[in-house]
């Protein structure tokens, strides 16, 4: 744990304090509800998982052993109960994913950079559209654990070291999957890719 106020935190959990259960709403509430959003594209089913996230943080609390920071524990305990609602809810992964959300960070891009760069190669929607529409079929169709680093790191802007945290790996299994993950999408986006560059060159 770095923070100070953390551990004090922690320990208040730990004792069952009464004042401790709003405090850790106050200070973690906000940020969980935010993740929860992410992944769960509306508020009602992310508040539910933000009181299921506080809830199982209060009662789990005592497994908690302070080698990486709280923050980072909590946010797995918020990916890892937010998938547990998508399987639930039947949804499909990630076809929840908002089109906003399809705009890749700045950062590690997705192996195949044009991904993020078809949209500029023509003006027409249609043609955004149908993009957004393969890579969104081709991330469902990838296997859990390389869809969750995928998301994690292109989709949703994570750092490798935040996304490795959520997930609960080190780092280099995080790069691991994340590497075999974009090899497995540009494999199924080869075919719409070099129709993207045919359309461009005519």
């Amino acid at each position: 744990m770095h923070s100070t106020h953390d551990q004090r935190l922690v320990q208040r959990l730990k004792v069952g304090e009464p004042a401790a259960m709003p405090d850790l709403e106050a200070n973690y509430g906000g940020r969980v509800f935010q993740l929860a959003l992410r992944y769960m594209k509306n508020r009602e089913d992310a508040e539910e998982v933000t009181q299921d996230v506080l809830l199982r943080v209060f009662q789990n609390i005592g497994a908690f052993r302070g080698d990486a920071a709280l923050s980072s524990w909590i946010y797995r305990i918020t990916f890892n109960t937010a998938m547990s609602r998508l399987r639930s809810l039947k949804f499909r992964r990630p076809a929840e994913v908002s089109q906003d959300a399809l705009e890749w960070s700045d950062g590690d891009s997705l192996g195949t950079r044009e991904v993020a760069d078809w949209s500029d190669l023509a003006d027409d929607q249609l043609l955004r559209s149908e993009m957004r529409s393969r890579l969104v079929s081709a991330l469902s169709q990838l296997p859990e654990i390389y869809r969750a680093a995928v998301l994690l790191r292109d989709v949703q802007g994570l750092s490798t070291e935040e996304a490795s945290a959520i997930m609960g790996v080190k780092t280099q299994t995080l790069k691991s999957r994340l590497h075999r993950g974009r090899l497995m999408l540009r494999e199924q986006l080869g075919d719409f890719a070099a129709g993207v560059a045919m359309r461009a060159s005519a």
